[in-house]
């Protein structure tokens, strides 16, 4: 199999491209396209035209999907080409073996996608059989549709249903009396808010991405229902055998640009260090499974960045993935993500299914790519929309130290649901 690119044009924002691509697909009745937005694979938008993402129920075989790449003999740097798009649900793992309305786990192979570089060009590359001829006419095509413009739709605006706070805060003193029997160090207590959808999933991404800006923005949709993510944060890289993973812990809000008081609070804040660097160990313990020996190191501690809403706290584990081992065995090691449970990860999970009221979903899951050419790019699926059958959910939460204030963590948690649900309440012309 060898890559074909072909550079189209310069200009339109990936939000615009979407909703263009989400018209012929309908138009011509195939599958909706998948999208990646912000900052994926060094570019600033990978979309895939049309890739029939379907459920995966088993978790060995969603996780060995990934896994299953043809070899690419002319792979170039930069390029993505195509590849799996696809998610892992957080209830995947879940010890109680609980479920919630979407499947657990769906993969979609893309043969072609249209990437945005970090320059503000747009090109068509694709993954071509030796012996078959290039895809000129489609290259064509797709050129074309870059060329439209629409603004985008509005929805009826919808609200979110919270639970009572009182649920949480009973859940969070609970984790605090087991953090203080010393059953664990934290945990990521979370809770699911809904309500009820009548707009297109596309658009809702769309103009998340527009207004949101989110770092590691993902859409994927099929006939199970739709995943609309502003994620701020990456759960694993894999370039080569080099592998990184950037957990966020630590929260506090941001009203406006000027909060640069908050963002020297937060790296203050013996709580949230706490929590950072506690994960940060879980990250480095996960890695060492599959990679090389000596191999992981930290190469960024407690480093303060902004996020729709919010500051947040965030550290950088790196290693070499060990001989024989491919991203079946990464998955495996490392899921669910580590800033999303707890640690010790294990007795986390145990707790999470005692204390939370609902399965997760796909919330705290992993959505992306694992591409023959690039490599494997997945989000930590927080911030994320899960939509099906004209219901919206959000799950919303934070890390649970010895430290925590029952009343504190339920701000964090509306903190961090505040640009969402505004999004829902204030559709685009509103």
């Amino acid at each position: 199999m060898r890559l074909a690119r072909r550079f189209l044009r310069s200009g339109p924002a990936p939000e615009r491209v979407l909703l263009a691509l989400d018209r012929r697909a309908r138009r011509l009745g195939l599958a909706p396209p998948a999208a990646l937005c912000g900052t994926w694979f060094g570019s600033r938008a990978v979309l895939a035209p049309s890739v029939p993402v379907t459920p995966v129920p088993d978790a060995g075989e969603a996780f060995a999907v990934p896994a299953r790449q043809p070899e690419v003999r002319n792979a170039a740097p930069g390029a993505v080409g195509g590849g799996w798009f696809g998610y892992l649900s957080y209830d995947l793992t879940d010890p109680s073996g609980r479920g919630a309305a979407l499947p657990s786990a769906a993969w979609g192979w893309a043969d072609h996608v249209l990437r945005l570089d970090a320059d503000g060009d747009w090109w068509f590359e694709a993954l071509v059989p030796d012996g078959e001829p290039e895809p000129v006419a489609l290259a064509a095509e797709l050129g074309a549709v870059l060329g439209e413009e629409r603004a985008v739709p509005a929805w009826p605006a919808a609200e979110l249903a919270r639970p009572l706070p009182s649920e949480h805060h009973a859940a969070v003193k609970a984790c605090v009396h087991a953090i203080e029997a010393g059953e664990l160090f934290q945990a990521n207590i979370c809770a699911r808010f809904s309500g009820r959808f009548a707009g297109e999933p596309g658009t809702l991404f769309a103009e998340g991405v527009r207004r949101l800006g989110p770092a590691r923005g993902a859409y994927l949709a099929g006939d199970w229902g739709a995943l609309v993510s502003m994620s701020p944060e990456l759960f694993l890289s894999r370039t080569g055998r080099r592998v990184r993973s950037t957990p966020i812990k630590g929260t506090l809000p941001r009203r406006d640009a000027g909060d640069d008081h908050l963002a020297r609070r937060l790296r203050e804040s013996v709580k949230d260090v706490a929590e950072n660097v506690m994960i940060t160990d879980l990250v480095r313990n996960d890695l060492g499974r599959v990679c090389e020996t000596g191999s992981v190191r930290v190469p960024e501690l407690l480093a303060v960045r902004a996020a729709p809403g919010v500051w947040h706290l965030d550290s950088t584990v790196e290693g070499t993935l060990a001989p024989g081992r491919d991203d079946a065995d990464l998955l495996r090691a490392t899921f669910p993500p580590g800033s999303v449970t707890g640690a010790p990860k294990l007795r986390a999970l145990d707790l999470i299914a005692e204390l939370e009221g609902a399965p997760r979903g796909v919330y705290t899951g992993a959505l992306g790519l694992a591409s023959p050419v690039a490599g494997l790019e997945l989000s930590v699926a927080i911030r994320t929309f899960e939509l099906h059958g004209g219901t919206v959910e959000l799950g919303v939460g934070g890390g649970i130290t010895a430290d925590s204030d029952a009343a504190a963590e339920w701000q964090e948690a509306l903190h961090k649901a505040a640009p969402l649900e505004r999004l829902l309440r204030e559709p685009p012309g509103a």
